[in-house]
Formats: C-alpha cells, sequence, structure tokens
C-alpha cells in the first residue's frame, strides 16, 4: 500500500464507519474491486483509531457528562439521574459486541476476504434501513433510552460485526425501531461506538507490535489515521444535520445498489 491509497481508504473509512453504509464492507469491496492488496487489519484498526478521535472529539461535552454521571452514581449508589443510566446503558450495550467478536474473532476475519458476502450483507443493510425508517415512530428523545434499548441496540452492534452489515445503520435502525427520533438514535450510536472502537483497537495494538512495521510503514498509518480522524468527523456533522430533517432511504438504496453490483460483478469474475 502506498500513501495515496492510505489517504484514500482513511477518507473512505471515515465517511462509510459514520454513514450507514458500512466500512468493513467498503473496506474489503473497493480495494477489491480496484485490485489492490487488501489493506489488512493493522490498516483496519488504525484508521478506526482515526475514527474513535473524530466521535470522542465531535461528541466531547456528551462524553464528559456521561463519565461524571456514572462515577458520581458509584459514589452514591443511586441511578436516579436520567445521565448515569444513559452512561451504563453505553456499558451493557458494549457487551454483546465486545463477547461476540471475542469468540467468533477467526470467523469474522475470514469474511473479511470474501466479498460476495459483503455484497449479500450490504443488502441486509439496504433492508434493515428501509424497514425502520418505514415501521418506527420516532417519538422519544434521548434521555428516554432505558435497559431494554441498551441491550438491544448493543445486539445490532455485535451483529455489525460482520463486514457489510452497517454497524451505525444496524444501531440507528434498532432506535428507530425502538421509537427512538432519528436524531436520538443517530447520537445514541456514536456514543455507543466509543467503547467498542476503543477495545477492538487495544486487542488489535499486540498484532502491531507483534508484527512490527517499518518507518514507512508507520508513516502510512499516520496518513490513514489522519484522513479517518478528518473524515469522520466531518461525516459525522453530516449525518447529525441530516437525520433531523430526512429520512435513510437514501442510505438504503445505495447500499442495495452496491450490494447488487458486488454480487453481480463476483458471479462474473
Amino acid at each position: 500500500m502506498n500513501t495515496l491509497q492510505a489517504i484514500f481508504l482513511g477518507i473512505l473509512q471515515g465517511l462509510t464507519e459514520f454513514l450507514p453504509v458500512s466500512s468493513s464492507g467498503h473496506l474489503v469491496v473497493v480495494p477489491w474491486a480496484l485490485g489492490w492488496k487488501s489493506p489488512g487489519l493493522v490498516f483496519d484498526t488504525t484508521v478506526h483509531w482515526g475514527t474513535l478521535l473524530a466521535v470522542v472529539i465531535f461528541f466531547w461535552s456528551d462524553l464528559v457528562v456521561l463519565v461524571k454521571a456514572a462515577w458520581d452514581s458509584l459514589v452514591r449508589r443511586s441511578l436516579d439521574k436520567p445521565e448515569a443510566r444513559l452512561a451504563w446503558g453505553l456499558v451493557i450495550g458494549t457487551v454483546p459486541a465486545a463477547v461476540i467478536g471475542a469468540a467468533f474473532s477467526d470467523w469474522f476475519e475470514a469474511l473479511f476476504q470474501k466479498p460476495v458476502y459483503v455484497g449479500a450483507a450490504l443488502l441486509v443493510t439496504a433492508l434493515i434501513l428501509f424497514l425502520s425508517e418505514w415501521f418506527g415512530r420516532k417519538e422519544r428523545g434521548f434521555t428516554s433510552v432505558g435497559w431494554l434499548d441498551a441491550i438491544i441496540i448493543g445486539c445490532a452492534q455485535a451483529v455489525a460485526i460482520m463486514p457489510g452489515i452497517s454497524r451505525s445503520g444496524a444501531t440507528i435502525s434498532s432506535g428507530l425501531a425502538r421509537g427512538l427520533e432519528r436524531d436520538t438514535a443517530a447520537r445514541y450510536s456514536f456514543l455507543l461506538s466509543v467503547p467498542i472502537i476503543f477495545g477492538a483497537g487495544l486487542l488489535k495494538l499486540k498484532d502491531l507490535l507483534a508484527t512490527g512495521v517499518t518507518g514507512h510503514e508507520i508513516s502510512i498509518l499516520l496518513w490513514g489515521f489522519a484522513a479517518a480522524a478528518i473524515s469522520g468527523y466531518l461525516a459525522i456533522g453530516f449525518l447529525m444535520g441530516f437525520v433531523r430533517k430526512r429520512p435513510l432511504y437514501v442510505f438504503a438504496v445505495y447500499c442495495a445498489v452496491i450490494g447488487a453490483s458486488v454480487l453481480a460483478y463476483a458471479l462474473l469474475v
């Protein structure tokens, strides 16, 4: 991989991590379609750290409030404040993805080498987005998110470990299915991404340390990291503004078109 490819894939990761179109799916399909060598899990982890930085900066004030509320709830041994319940709900919602990701990591990694499965999963993402918009009531605000919401949205995040199933798409859609407003579902989805991206990044650091990288490879990783962070921040801002006014059907159509195209191309080559 050269520097330009790293920047391109970093931008792609930043945009597709938060737009409901599957970042992992795009990082499989795009290099495959262009005939590039797979960027590998070390690069994938690096650009995910970039998107983590983006969401932390964008939602810094929210994260500070939630961390303080969680600490206060421990000190007072009370969950009477909605911010505390939200904070611990995010912790609970992280557990399904952490458990499933650890238990089936080899199986998920194998899927990254199979674009045809990614194409099929993108079609599933399209269906999920369409159905959630069609049936979701979109009535409940941010402080109404409860324990059951956290578990259901967390399970959706676990399913989205599969490349082609959009993490933001699955979590936002499950929030809509639970009756959350669009901007509330999106905001909760972004906050829920923080612990799981952080945890996955820590686990993959050992791969980076075990394999070792040259100075040139470090430079490439840093370019990818920076590109993912900047594009990720812009993508968050765009989507938060978008969902306040518009439904997610356009992303459902996009996923359907890309998924069908990948399947058709995979079957022909």
